[in-house]
């Protein structure tokens, strides 16, 4: 093993197998995502980052790792289309000083108390655990929306380098507001181009009501510049609306489609609860994203997302309320029978959208040598024709076995292999006293 150095000079054991090695999934059975099609059948994985998928009749013992798959299910690995890393050290803290009577008290007394006492140690802490959460439920891509007031430069490459140890692939943005007044702004305009400049992203932008129009123009030239798209919060609460409305004199929608930023497919606009047919319709015609994040949204209880004249791009995320894909599509399944109109493959295709959001626009780390192994014995057979009442109801990530990400195997028999899970978490419980002390003063 070989131990790296980072911030505050904390170190983390990292295990020094090669990074890529050739691995061979025995006597699997293999459900290909997108047709359902189940493939008994040896899969052999190319070593590189963007390695193919080898179905062979063959069990060659030529490889580095092989994997007896006997009674097991392997399929594309998961992808979080809406992450908050920064949330990570949150669970168990101390009540806010004042209980929140509404949303934006919400946002004012816990989150934006939280993320202004971040360092960047804890920040490297909440990647890291994070990305052990996501590989442990079978999640090898998070598109993650990062704030943090207090230390924005390099925050976004500490989030990065995180990921990278654990081997989780990410699409990064750091949450440009004019909340914390014109320096803050300034400094995360520098941070997103800074890491533009290097690694893909995206403009990462809080939510209407607390940006201002110059801010907005801003974001528009440097999404502009570097060829890519937004990624903001809309229209979560109605208090979102109200502000623009009054304010501006349109919607949040029409706001941003004025300003020019949902020319970019590539943008994703993340809840949009409570938006009118005609944003809709813009939004539709625009082609951008829509982020649903349903388990968020009730413990929010800001209200239920509809899908009705958006339909075809939606994807699932989380909100940084957990990193389980699986449980995300189930609520957004039991909850929308009441307020959407949603049917088990409806369900299915939008926690596989976060696939195509990838593929179409262009980014990397997503190919099919990202699988997960499925340690899934059903009590009903189980086939094409069935698939969708055991994803709903049955397949869950206590399911997740090992996962492979970018060829490389990152969780074997659930156990994240690429860092020490123990010594981190052991890290993070003392970070997050120290994160809840600074809250409290």
């Amino acid at each position: 093993m070989s131990t790296n150095t980072f911030d505050r000079n904390f170190k983390f054991t990292t295990f020094n197998d090669k990074q890529l090695m050739s691995i061979l999934l025995a006597n699997a059975t293999y459900i290909d995502y997108q047709t359902l099609e189940f493939i008994p059948c040896n899969i052999l994985i190319e070593s590189s980052p963007k390695g193919r998928l080898v179905f062979t009749s063959k069990q060659d013992n030529n490889v580095d790792i092989k994997i007896d798959c006997t009674g097991k299910y392997v399929t594309h690995a998961f992808g979080c289309g809406h992450h908050h890393v920064y949330s990570a050290l949150a669970t168990g803290m101390h009540p806010p000083k004042k209980i929140p009577e509404n949303f934006l008290e919400t946002l004012q007394y816990i989150w934006w108390t939280l993320d202004v006492c971040l360092d960047m140690e804890m920040i490297e802490a909440s990647a890291l655990a994070t990305a052990i959460a996501c590989a442990k439920n079978g999640v090898t891509f998070v598109i993650d929306h990062h704030s943090s007031p207090a230390a924005i430069k390099g925050s976004l490459e500490t989030i990065a380098k995180a990921f990278d140890r654990v081997g989780i692939s990410h699409l990064l943005c750091y949450e440009i507001s004019d909340r914390n007044g014109e320096q803050a702004i300034n400094q995360a305009f520098d941070e997103t181009e800074d890491y533009l400049l290097k690694r893909q992203g995206l403009v990462g932008l809080h939510a209407s009501f607390t940006l201002s129009d110059h801010t907005l123009k801003q974001a528009k030239k440097i999404s502009d510049k570097y060829h890519t798209g937004i990624h903001i919060h809309v229209a979560e609460d109605p208090l979102d609306q109200q502000q623009c409305l009054e304010e501006h004199n349109k919607t949040v929608v029409e706001r941003l489609y004025d300003f020019g930023l949902l020319s970019q497919q590539k943008s994703i606009l993340s809840h949009c609860l409570h938006i009118n047919d005609s944003e809709r319709e813009l939004i539709n015609r625009s082609g951008v994203w829509i982020a649903q994040n349903t388990d968020s949204n009730l413990n929010n209880k800001v209200g239920f997302f509809n899908s009705r004249g958006i339909e075809k791009n939606v994807m699932l995320g989380t909100d940084g309320m957990h990193s389980d894909m699986l449980k995300s599509a189930k609520t957004t399944f039991f909850v929308g029978q009441n307020f959407d109109k949603i049917d088990y493959s409806e369900t299915y295709l939008r926690f596989r959208n976060v696939h195509r959001y990838i593929k179409e626009n262009d980014f990397t780390g997503d190919d099919d040598n990202n699988l997960v192994v499925l340690d899934y014995n059903p009590v009903t057979d189980f086939n094409t024709r069935n698939f969708y009442g055991h994803f709903i109801f049955n397949i869950e990530a206590k399911h997740v076995q090992h996962v492979i990400s970018n060829g490389r195997l990152i969780v074997k028999d659930r156990k994240v292999v690429t860092v020490d899970e123990n010594e981190i978490m052991n890290h993070t419980r003392e970070l997050s006293k120290k994160l809840w002390e600074k809250m409290t003063k």
